[in-house]
Parts: structure tokens; sequence; C-alpha cells
């Protein structure tokens, strides 16, 4: 009687949950982007003794690295990648006009995509053979997809590497997205490649070749 009583008691406590939290207890899993170590740090890095700069790159593909997102890229065809840039120079570097590439073991090349690349794969949204791309935001869906979708597209808005200079001794980080869908193999053996990074007078630095070196991360 008493057990009884008592699971009575817990189902409704948690149905009242439910009700006055709406879906709160379903919500969209808050964004907070990792705290980088010095580039040097990583296995997969590429450093610039003469440059003073150091490239790296970290795999978020697999449990427990991925659970930071609220979004499962991988299961969309995504591959999320951290990369970190440390200048121990005395001038700024500019990012401006960096350019990033994953080159595959089997030499396919996959350019890093942009924030709407990536949302409309994940939010599943398609585009109109009959409509002009857009220019600027996409538009969100509509109904109930409205508020996850609004949430997905803050998080990457949040995630995405968008430092447009590394200051002297300082380290910036933030995420590369690239499409895997249909790849085989996309981790083992391939590189990353990182081209028009400048120093403070506008001089491009030599490229960087960055291992990705599946440690504690999964080949999809």
């Amino acid at each position: 009687m008493h057990f009884r009583a008592r699971s009575l008691g817990c189902l409704l406590f948690v149905a009242l949950a439910f009700v006055m939290g709406g879906t709160s207890l379903w919500a969209f899993k808050e964004f907070v982007a990792p705290h980088p170590e010095s580039a040097d740090m990583y296995p997969s890095k590429d450093a610039h003794p003469n440059e003073k700069v150091t490239a790296a790159v970290d795999l978020y593909n697999a449990a427990p690295k991925d659970e930071i997102f609220g979004t499962n890229y991988v299961q969309n065809g995504i591959l999320p990648v951290l990369l970190i840039i440390t200048n121990t120079g005395d001038q700024p570097i500019l990012m401006t006009k960096m350019h990033a590439q994953l080159v595959t073991a089997s030499r396919s090349k996959l350019e890093a995509l942009e924030v709407d690349d990536v949302f409309r794969r994940v939010a599943h949204i398609k585009a109109s053979s009959t409509t002009p791309p857009r220019v600027g935001p996409i538009p969100l869906p509509t109904g109930a997809k409205n508020k996850k979708a609004q949430e997905q597209y803050q998080e990457l808005t949040k995630a995405i590497f968008i430092a447009e200079a590394v200051e002297p001794h300082t380290t910036k980080s933030g995420f590369l997205f690239f499409d895997i869908q249909n790849i085989k193999s996309p981790v083992v053996g391939a590189h990353i490649y990182l081209t028009g990074i400048r120093d403070g007078t506008g001089n491009e630095l030599m490229y960087f070749e960055i291992p990705m070196i599946a440690s504690n991360a999964a080949n999809p």
C-alpha cells in the first residue's frame, strides 16, 4: 500500500513537472565552447617556429567529446573539428582570408562549410529548385520544429571558428564543419590544410598541414 502510494506520488510529480515546465525536460542542450589548451599541447598539429604560430585540430565526432553539442552532427553526415590557433609572436596574425580544406586518404577534398550549409543539413531544410538562393540568413522552419531549429542555428553561430585575428601570445579556437556524407574513412590518414593566414603586414604565412589523429574519437 505504501509502495503504491509512493509510486503514484512519483508519477504525479513527474507529470506536474512536465506540465509546469512545458518541454523543459526535453530542452535543447546549451552549447558551451571547450576551453582550448595551447595548440602545442594537441597531438594533431603543425608548428611553424619561424613564424611563431601553431595550428592544431581536435576531433569531436564521438562520445564523450561530442556531447557538448545539442545536435548529433555525425548522424547528419557532418564532421565537427575543433581548430586551435596559437600565436606566440609579438604581432597579430590575420584570419579573415583563411581557407580550410580536409583531404582524405583517398584524396577526396572537402571544403569547410558555412553556418547556413551545416544548418540546412541538420535542420533538414531542402532548397527549392524554383527559388533562387537567398543571400544572408536562411529562413527558419515554421511550426513545431521552429524552436529546435532556432536553437540549432544559435549553437552553430556560437561554435564555428569566427576569429578575425589572433593577438600576440594568445590562443583562439572554434569549430570547422565538413560534409562527410558518403565519404568512406574520412578521418584515418586524412589531413587538414589551412591557407590564407597572414601576418600583421598582410604577408601570407606558409600553409599548415595538420594530420588527423583519431585519438579519443571514432572514425564515422
